[in-house]
C-alpha cells in the first residue's frame, strides 16, 4: 500500500544504510605519503568558469534528455520548445553561480524512487530495492552548460584521467574496457600462462564518498581552485532528497556524503575520488580496469610459478586499507575470481588461490557479458539468446496491434541491441555459437516483415539493410580500429596496433597497414589486436584511407553488405 508513512520508511532505510556502512568502515585520515607523489606531477590549475552564450546555451538544451522530473516547474519538452524566451534569464543565473562559485539551494534536492533490485525478488522486503534518484531537467541542464565541458576538456587536456578508467568518457564503454583486458588475457594464454581475473565489489560506492577527502582530492590532485573549487564546495553542501511513490512523497532527508546519482557529474567526481586507486596497482605490478566503481585487478602466471599471487594478496589488503581510509566499503563476500587458459594449469592455480582464501569460480558476469575460464563465450550466447526469444514472443504478441515504424523500434530496443552488445568480444567464435544468434536476427526478421518460417531470410535481410550478425561485429571492430589510427579512439586500444613499414617501398601493399602479431594459437588468433589488424589489412585501400569517419563508415558498410549478400 502506497502511503506517507511507507515512502518515510524507505527514505530512513536508504539513509540508515549508508550511516552503518560508515560506522563499520575503518577510518584513517593520513593520505599525505600518495598525495605528495601525486603533486609532482600536477601540471595545471584550473580557477575559474569559462562564460558561456547563448548560442551554446541552446546546444546543450536541445541535446539533453527530453524526460521529466516531478520537481519540474515545465515539461522538458515545453521548456525545450519555449527556451527563447527563458534564455536570458537562464543565462543570467548560470553566470551569476559561475561568478560567484554558488550553487542554488534550489537544485540540490532530489526525488528517489525505489527500484526492485530484480522482479523475483520480495516486494515487501526494503533491502531488495536501490534508490534511483531523478533530477530536475533544469539541473541537468545547468550543470552540463556551467561547467561539465569545460571540466571534461581541462582533464583529458592535462591527462589528469586514470587511462584505464573507463566509466561514462567520451569513446569508452564498457566494451572497450573488455575489450582491453580480454586480449590481454587471450595473449597471456598464447604465450602458455594463466591469468587470473579478480572483480572488485564495493557496497554503494557513490553513496559512501567523503565530501572532505573528494574535495582535497579535487584541489590537490587535479588543481582546482579559486572560484571551481569554491563552487564544487557549494554544489556538495545542503544536499538532500525524498522518496516518491505514486503521489505520496516522504519527508525532505538530508545528505551528508556521497556524489548525487543520477546526474552526469556523479561518475566523473567519483573517477576523480578513486585516483589514487591506481598507484597501488602499479606499486604491486599488476594490471587493472576501472568502470565507474566497478574495479578489477588481473596478472599473468607461468606454470608452476605462483608467486605473483602473493603480490595478488597483498595489494587486495592494500585496496582494502585504502578503501576504508577513504570511506568505501569493499564487499569481499561479493568479489569474484576466475582463472583463464589450459584447463590442467587453471584446476592446479584454482587450489592454490583457494588456500590463499581467494574461492575461485568456473565463470562470472563482468560488466554485463558472462566470462567462462576458457572463454567460449557459449554461456553467455546461451543467455542472449534466452532473453532474445523471451522479448520476441512478447513482441510478436503485440505486433497486430503497433505500426511498422514503432514494430521496428521495438525489435532494436529489446532484440538488436542486446544480440549487439559487447559483441566485438566475439570474433573467431565457432560458427554454430554465431548461428544461435543469427537465428534471433532471422526471428526478428521474420516477425518485423511478417515472413514465413518456410521463406529464405536471405533476401529479407537484405531488403533490411541489416547485416548479418558476422558482419555486425566485423564493422564494429574495424570501426574501433579505424577511431584508434585516426585519434578519434581511446589510447589503450590504439596502444594495440602499430602502423606495418616495410624495408623498402611496396606499391602493391598500399597505404595504412597494421603489423600482425605473432600468435600461437587458437587464443592468439581469437585476440582483439591479431583479429582486427588481420581483418584490417584485409579492407580495400579506399575504406582504410577514408578521410572522415562518415566515409568510412559508408565505405565499410556497404563492402561488407556486398561480402555478405553476394549476387
Amino acid at each position: 500500500m502506497l502511503s506517507v508513512s511507507k515512502c518515510n520508511e524507505f527514505a530512513s532505510f536508504f539513509s540508515e544504510k549508508i550511516i552503518n556502512i560508515r560506522k563499520a568502515i575503518s577510518t584513517s585520515s593520513s593520505n599525505a605519503e600518495v598525495r605528495q607523489i601525486w603533486t609532482q606531477y600536477q601540471k595545471d590549475t584550473m580557477s575559474i568558469f569559462e562564460a558561456i552564450d547563448s548560442k551554446i546555451l541552446e546546444e546543450i538544451v536541445q541535446h539533453l534528455k527530453s524526460s521529466t522530473c516531478y520537481l519540474d516547474t515545465l515539461p522538458t519538452s515545453f521548456f525545450k520548445s519555449v527556451l527563447n524566451c527563458l534564455e536570458a534569464d537562464l543565462l543570467e543565473v548560470v553566470s551569476a553561480s559561475l561568478l560567484s562559485g554558488t550553487f542554488p539551494n534550489s537544485l540540490k534536492t532530489a526525488v528517489v524512487k525505489p527500484l526492485l533490485k530484480k522482479s523475483n525478488l520480495d516486494n515487501t522486503i526494503l533491502s531488495n530495492y536501490r534508490p534511483i534518484s531523478n533530477l530536475p531537467f533544469y539541473r541537468q541542464n545547468y550543470r552540463k552548460g556551467s561547467f561539465f565541458n569545460q571540466l571534461n576538456k581541462y582533464l583529458n587536456s592535462n591527462g589528469y584521467l586514470d587511462n584505464f578508467q573507463s566509466g561514462f568518457r567520451l569513446h569508452h564503454s564498457t566494451e572497450t574496457a573488455l575489450i582491453k583486458i580480454i586480449n590481454d588475457i587471450r595473449l597471456n594464454s598464447d604465450s602458455g600462462k594463466i591469468s587470473v581475473l579478480v572483480l572488485l565489489d564495493l557496497n554503494a560506492a557513490f553513496d559512501t564518498v567523503d565530501h572532505n577527502i573528494l574535495l582535497e582530492r579535487l584541489e590537490n590532485w587535479v588543481g582546482l581552485s579559486g572560484m571551481v573549487l569554491k563552487w564544487f564546495r557549494s554544489y556538495l553542501e545542503g544536499r538532500g532528497y525524498y522518496v516518491s511513490l505514486g503521489e505520496h512523497k516522504s519527508k525532505w532527508t538530508s545528505m551528508t556524503c556521497g556524489v548525487p546519482q543520477g546526474s552526469i557529474l556523479a561518475p566523473l567526481l567519483f573517477s576523480l575520488y578513486m585516483l589514487p586507486l591506481s598507484q597501488i596497482m602499479r606499486k604491486n605490478q599488476i594490471a587493472y580496469h576501472s568502470y565507474a566503481d566497478d574495479t578489477q585487478i588481473y596478472l599473468a602466471l607461468s606454470p608452476n610459478n605462483y608467486s605473483p599471487i602473493d603480490s595478488l594478496c597483498q595489494c587486495i589488503d592494500e585496496i582494502n586499507s585504502w578503501m576504508c581510509q577513504n570511506f568505501l566499503q569493499l564487499n569481499k563476500e561479493k568479489t569474484e575470481v576466475i582463472a583463464f587458459g589450459n584447463k590442467d594449469e587453471v584446476f592446479k592455480v584454482n587450489a592454490y588461490l583457494d588456500s590463499r582464501g581467494l574461492t575461485t569460480k568456473n565463470q562470472v558476469r563482468n560488466l554485463g557479458v558472462i566470462l567462462e575460464t576458457d572463454l567460449s563465450f557459449s554461456s553467455h550466447v546461451k543467455a542472449v539468446t534466452k532473453s532474445a526469444y523471451y522479448h520476441l514472443k512478447n513482441i510478436a504478441r503485440i505486433r497486430c496491434f503497433v505500426s511498422s515504424q514503432d514494430l521496428e523500434k521495438l525489435v532494436h530496443a529489446f532484440i538488436t541491441s542486446r544480440v549487439d552488445y559487447c559483441n566485438g568480444l566475439l570474433t573467431v567464435l565457432p560458427k554454430k555459437t554465431i548461428r544461435q544468434l543469427q537465428l534471433i536476427q532471422n526471428a526478428a526478421a521474420r516477425i518485423l516483415t511478417r515472413t514465413r518460417k518456410s521463406e529464405h531470410i536471405t533476401p529479407v535481410l537484405r531488403s533490411l539493410h541489416w547485416l548479418p550478425v558476422i558482419f555486425r561485429i566485423d564493422f564494429k571492430v574495424l570501426l574501433l580500429v579505424y577511431k584508434s589510427l585516426n585519434d578519434l579512439g581511446l589510447k589503450y586500444i590504439a596502444d594495440m596496433f602499430t602502423e606495418y613499414k616495410p624495408n623498402r617501398p611496396l606499391r602493391s601493399l598500399g597505404s595504412s597497414q597494421l603489423e600482425i602479431p605473432r600468435v600461437h594459437t587458437k587464443q592468439g588468433e581469437s585476440a582483439f589486436s591479431y583479429y582486427t589488424a588481420r581483418s584490417w589489412n584485409q579492407l580495400p585501400e579506399e575504406i582504410r584511407c577514408a578521410k572522415t569517419l562518415v566515409t568510412f563508415k559508408s565505405r565499410l558498410k556497404t563492402h561488407l553488405f556486398s561480402c555478405a549478400f553476394v549476387e
